[in-house]
């Protein structure tokens, strides 16, 4: 049997052994008084015990993890209730004082939502453990036998703001990949997110794991938040979700690692080959099917050899989409489809809203340097018939996702197989695109001799 057989059956299976509960560490509940010497003292005592967590978190096996993961879907639906109850209350909140409509989009749920929460726990527990996968391996001349395997990050922090589906997605993936986790899920969802995080920890308790293995700083507010960044040491990674002030704040003062998450200002390139129908659904579906999120169309590039023109700014205009639009698009515009004209703001702007905007290029080199210009590294897209161009717009364009003849709302974890996400990062470190289970893992090099020393 090769090494990489033993570990795998080593990682199968479930043992009666296994099956204990881990040992308890004398956890704080969630209700116990808070600490009265200050903010620092009290969050590095959260991190301290998200560390223990993450250390019994590791000996988990999959069946155990997945087991967690199904008891906390379990415990959303029995408190419905309760969640929308908490939420009503932050949607009220918010709209009194004058909260954005993507925001208080971002903010709602709803009975659909939560369930949507739920298949997705259902899905990460249907997922493969990533802890434990052999990355590489192989015997040296010496004997010495090498294994790179996945193994936990160990505590994870997240940032965020006005999103309590992040509170369950990141729990979630943080648990299934064998993590703690220390959530900040801001004011404008605190409510919601305090209903949450106990449902999360009353769940892990019922199945014998660490319940701080989730915990939060929401009630230290942004003070907490700023020790949180600044317990390099103490946390292992942090990922700021939000908007580009949110995550700047983090990147710029965080001492801990941070992986970060970008704003999506993500466009769409028709060729002059694109098939008419073909354009008009697909900038359908990525500017309205919810255009609160970040892989959202928010700037359209339309070659001017292309005939599409007309039909696809009717749809939108149809469709409640405000375009915004530069000299040439509007001359080849019928007077009755309204526009606007468009300024340097538009092109950088990620507008979260029923607004797109629009230029017309003369090339594909063109369509590329725009999106060089403009993008945030997000996603990209190119609808076309043209295999060539196609294998140009993949080869040249640098960002995270880049499309070809699909709607960019597909730049999500959940609907490319990873379960869920805890964001789509913009970086080039580690991690690019959507993160799922095997993001938040890092490697060890374990190597086995048989008393060989170095020559």
């Amino acid at each position: 049997m090769t090494d990489a057989l033993i570990h795998a059956a080593e990682h199968s299976g479930t043992t009666a052994a296994q099956e204990q509960p881990v040992p308890a560490a004398e956890p704080e509940s969630a209700e116990a008084p808070l600490p009265a010497a200050g903010v620092e003292p009290a969050v590095h005592a959260i991190t301290d015990r998200a560390r223990l967590a993450a250390r019994q978190m590791a000996t988990a096996n999959r069946a155990w993890k997945d087991r967690a993961l199904r008891a906390v879907g379990a415990a959303l639906q029995e408190n419905v209730p309760a969640i929308l109850a908490a939420n009503a209350m932050d949607v009220q909140r918010g709209k009194a004082n004058g909260t954005s409509a993507a925001l208080l989009d971002r903010l709602t749920l709803t009975e659909s939502r939560v369930a949507g929460l739920v298949a997705a726990l259902e899905n990460l527990a249907g997922l493969p453990d990533p802890v434990g996968n052999v990355v590489r391996g192989q015997t040296l001349p010496n004997g010495l036998r090498l294994r790179q395997v996945n193994v936990p990050m160990g505590v994870v922090a997240a940032i965020y703001e006005a999103r309590p589906n992040v509170t369950v997605d990141i729990a979630g993936l943080a648990l299934k990949s064998g993590n703690a986790v220390i959530l900040r899920g801001g004011s404008a969802a605190e409510a919601t997110n305090q209903v949450l995080v106990r449902i999360l920890r009353e769940a892990l308790e019922s199945v014998g794991l660490p319940a701080d293995a989730v915990q939060t700083v929401d009630q230290y507010g942004r003070a907490g938040a700023t020790v949180l960044m600044k317990a390099r040491g103490r946390v292992d990674v942090l990922i700021p979700r939000g908007g580009r002030d949110l995550i700047q704040t983090v990147v710029t003062n965080s001492a801990v690692p941070v992986i970060e998450t970008g704003e999506g200002n993500v466009h769409i390139f028709i060729d002059e080959s694109a098939d008419e129908n073909m354009a008009v659904e697909i900038l359908l579906n990525a500017k309205t099917q919810r255009p609160s999120v970040c892989n959202t169309v928010e700037t359209l590039l339309v070659h001017s050899g292309s005939t599409v023109l007309p039909a696809v700014a009717s749809a939108l205009r149809s469709a409640g989409v405000r375009l915004h639009v530069d000299g040439r698009i509007s001359a080849a515009l019928p007077a009755t489809v309204e526009t606007e004209p468009a300024t340097d703001a538009d092109w950088e702007t990620e507008y979260m809203d029923l607004d797109l905007a629009v230029a017309m290029v003369d090339s594909l080199d063109e369509a590329v340097q725009h999106i060089r210009t403009w993008s945030t590294g997000h996603t990209e897209a190119i609808l076309t018939n043209s295999l060539a161009n196609a294998e140009r717009f993949i080869a040249e364009v640098d960002s995270a996702a880049v499309i070809v003849n699909a709607s960019t709302r597909f730049t999500d974890g959940g609907e490319l197989g990873l379960g869920a996400e805890v964001g789509i990062s913009t970086q080039k470190l580690h991690a690019r695109g959507p993160m799922g289970l095997t993001e938040l893992t890092t490697t060890k090099w374990i190597v086995q001799g048989e008393g060989q020393v170095r020559g």
